[in-house]
């Protein structure tokens, strides 16, 4: 039933965002004037801001808090339950510790005065957790997950290379999102694809 619930929360996660940013009145670093959400130049911050670029009220900060919510919820949980996959204790709590702790700075991300502050202990937090998942994903026989774990890692950091440096900002937004996308697939595809018995032999 656990990984249902993360399957739920994602999913109701992405149906709030869209929902958000049909409702985004306007405005981007690009074009400060221009009407509605562009997917290739807005954030997904832009969605939780109490004003949109162009000046208006933003009517897309509710469904983008519901959300950040319901995706924050969903992967501590994912931490969380993966965490009892892992034998060797300090690992389990790095994952389960550093997970949780990602999830409730994103959580707190939603707050426009904590956002940057909380964007960047989620980001620390994340990658300490994502990074001995994929410690454990490489020592298992799950060569499919092997790929994709170390291709999602580097991408993630790359991104926060981006996002920490204010390097090739212009291309952020898309990667932000596509980060995000293969983060969902990759997280559902070790809740559904993998079980406890592909981890419980690595002691070390």
């Amino acid at each position: 039933m656990k990984k249902h619930l993360i399957l739920i929360g994602i999913f109701v996660a992405i149906l709030l965002m869209f929902i958000a940013a049909m409702n985004y009145p306007g405005g981007s670093n690009i074009d400060p004037s221009s009407v509605g959400y562009d997917w290739k130049n807005n954030y997904i911050s832009n969605l939780l801001s109490l004003k949109s670029i162009n000046g208006f009220d933003n009517t897309a900060r509710p469904w983008a808090i519901g959300g950040v919510l319901f995706l924050s919820v969903s992967m501590g949980l994912f931490f969380f339950n993966f965490s009892e996959n892992i034998k060797v204790k300090s690992a389990s709590n790095i994952i389960k510790y550093a997970g949780v702790g990602s999830s409730l700075c994103g959580l707190g991300a939603v707050i426009p005065s904590l956002h940057d502050i909380m964007v960047t202990f989620s980001s620390i937090l994340a990658l300490f957790a994502f990074f001995y998942v994929t410690v454990f994903v490489v020592k298992s026989k799950l060569l499919g997950f092997k790929i994709m774990s170390i291709l999602f890692l580097a991408i993630h950091y790359f991104a926060c290379y981006m996002y920490f440096t204010r390097t090739f900002l212009d291309y952020l937004p898309i990667v932000q999102k596509a980060i995000h996308l293969i983060q969902i697939v990759w997280v559902l595809g070790l809740v559904y694809f993998t079980r406890k018995e592909d981890f419980e032999y690595i002691k070390n």
